[in-house]
Formats: C-alpha cells, structure tokens, sequence
C-alpha cells in the first residue's frame, strides 16, 4: 500500500509537470533559414495541434500549416509550427499567424551572414510522432549570445497555481482531519474490537474441544 500510495503521488505530479513544461512559453535564440508552408492532416497527433486558423474551418483534406525552419545556437535543427491559438487552448489568444510568418521570412539568413532572432514558444518536439513546438512571438537579437528575457510570465502563473495548490491542501487536510479521519478510526476500532471477539470465540473453542479431548 504504501508503494502505491508513491506510485501515485510521482504520476500525479508527473503529469502536472508535464502540462505545465508543455504549455508555459520558453524563449529559444536561433538562427532561422526558412519559412514554408504545407498541408497537414492531424491524426494520432492531433491533440498536439491547434483546431485551425481563427475563422477558418478544417475539411478531410487536413489545412495549410506555417512552419519556421531554424538551427539554435549549437547549431541543432528546431523547427517551429506557426498557428493560431484562438480562444482555445493554451490561451495566448493568437490571431496573428500570416503576421508572425512575415517576421520570420524577413528574420532568414545564412551562416555565412547569420542574423540571430528570438522565437517565444510552447510545446515540444517530438520527431518520432511529428509533434512541433508552436512559435508565438519574435524579434531580432543581436547574437547568439544575447540574454533571453526573464520568464516573469512563468513566475506568476507558478506562483498563483502554489497559492491554489497550498490553499485547496489546507482545506483538504483539514477535511480529513474533521471527517475522515475520525470514521478511519472507528473502522479500526471496529475492527480490532470484531478481532478480538472472533479471537474470544476460538480461545473458548479450543477450551471446549480440549476438555472433551481430556476425558
């Protein structure tokens, strides 16, 4: 019981970790060298993309998705999709996508002339499932040393879920305190008290049969 009870408690809280590490923004310094864009039809996957451009619909055939091709500073490949968020989730309510694609096209350059952007983001990418972090925001930098702004953004809304969280564990602990735990303790002492008579009956039992044995 008490592995389970852990078991438990590291899946619950990996699965926040995991929803949190997904949807809060990052800040990635990278070099773009193309923008394009290409028909997707969402499957397995599509949990991991948006529901199409705010006031466009999706047909069978999948729809037009921006995409931003890059290398970051340690010259990894990072490609980003590009697409509105709406009034969905996460809610950055995104509605500039053509806008964002233009910057990132106007952003492009090569290694031998590097011009180095900042791409604010969410998501992950996962190669194997063809899962792309979707890029939000960008601006030019001046290198590739240049310091990512403080995740200010993330400090609240942190700070804000450990007041909720540290508030609703309060209430429950006083919860269990006032009502669980008291019914947990006359279940025990329910418990040991049928123990001990079935303990009772058995001890007579033996007294009999022993006396029967005997004569």
């Amino acid at each position: 019981m008490f592995y389970v009870k852990w078991v438990f408690i590291l899946v619950f809280w990996g699965l926040i970790g995991s929803v949190l590490h997904y949807t809060l923004p990052q800040v990635d310094i990278v070099r773009i060298t193309d923008t394009y864009e290409k028909r997707e039809t969402p499957g397995a996957n599509s949990i991991f993309w948006s529901r199409g451009g705010a006031g466009t619909g999706e047909d069978a055939g999948g729809r037009d998705v921006f995409f931003i091709q890059s290398r970051k500073v340690n010259d990894r490949v990072m490609i980003y999709r590009n697409e509105d968020t709406g009034w969905g989730w996460p809610p950055y309510f995104k509605f500039d996508t053509s806008n964002l694609q233009a910057e990132a096209a106007d952003l492009r350059s090569t290694a031998a002339d590097p011009q180095y952007a900042a791409i604010r983001h969410y998501g992950w990418r996962i190669e194997f499932f063809s899962v792309f972090p979707n890029a939000v925001s960008i601006w030019p930098v001046d290198g590739p040393d240049a310091s990512k702004p403080l995740p200010w953004v993330n400090g609240i809304i942190l700070a804000v879920l450990g007041f909720f969280g540290i508030a609703i564990w309060r209430r429950w602990r006083r919860f269990k305190e006032a009502r669980i735990d008291p019914k947990l303790e006359e279940l025990q002492d329910s418990w040991e008290a049928t123990e001990d008579a079935v303990a009772e009956k058995r001890s007579r039992l033996r007294r009999w049969w022993a006396m029967r044995t005997y004569r």
